[in-house]
Formats: C-alpha cells, sequence, structure tokens
C-alpha cells in the first residue's frame, strides 16, 4: 500500500476524525484500506486502543468487500443466466 494512504488514514485518526463510512468507499479503496490495516496490525508498533478500533474497522471492511464480491458474482450468474444454454 502507498505510504499517503498509510498518512492519511493516521492523520484522519490522530485528528479525531472517523474514516470515511465503508459504504461510501470504492471497492478499490475499501480494499487499499483493509491492506493498510493488516500492515499496521502486523507491524506490532499500535497500542492496545488503536489495535482495536483498526480491527474492528477491519472487520467491516471485509465484510463489506465480501458482500460487494457475492452480488458482483450473482449478476453475473444471472447475466449468463439469460444468454441461455450454450450450443456447439
Amino acid at each position: 500500500m502507498n505510504e499517503a494512504m498509510d498518512a492519511n488514514l493516521m492523520q484522519n485518526q490522530s485528528q479525531g476524525q472517523g474514516p470515511k463510512a465503508v459504504e461510501e468507499l470504492s471497492f478499490k479503496e475499501a480494499q487499499d484500506e483493509l491492506e493498510t490495516i493488516v500492515r499496521a496490525l502486523e507491524s506490532g508498533t499500535l497500542e492496545l486502543e488503536e489495535s482495536l478500533f483498526l480491527y474492528e474497522r477491519g472487520v467491516a471492511l471485509l465484510r463489506s468487500l465480501k458482500t460487494r464480491l457475492e452480488t458482483a458474482e450473482q449478476k453475473i450468474e444471472e447475466l449468463m443466466g439469460e444468454l441461455g444454454p450454450e450450443t456447439e
């Protein structure tokens, strides 16, 4: 992940601003933020409270990403069904 995203996430937290609502993030933004959180948690340098906050945020991001992928998969299956059986 890029350092700008890491800095932005940490800056928002230090200024008392919460991160954007998960629903407001694009798929890519949510994925990038989750990767940043995983990296931060794996670093082992965070305070307990910060770790818990980031873990909760990571779970919310993961749920959102999983739901979005499942929705996309359903849409693809619907579209493929509309095409009908393939003929050779």
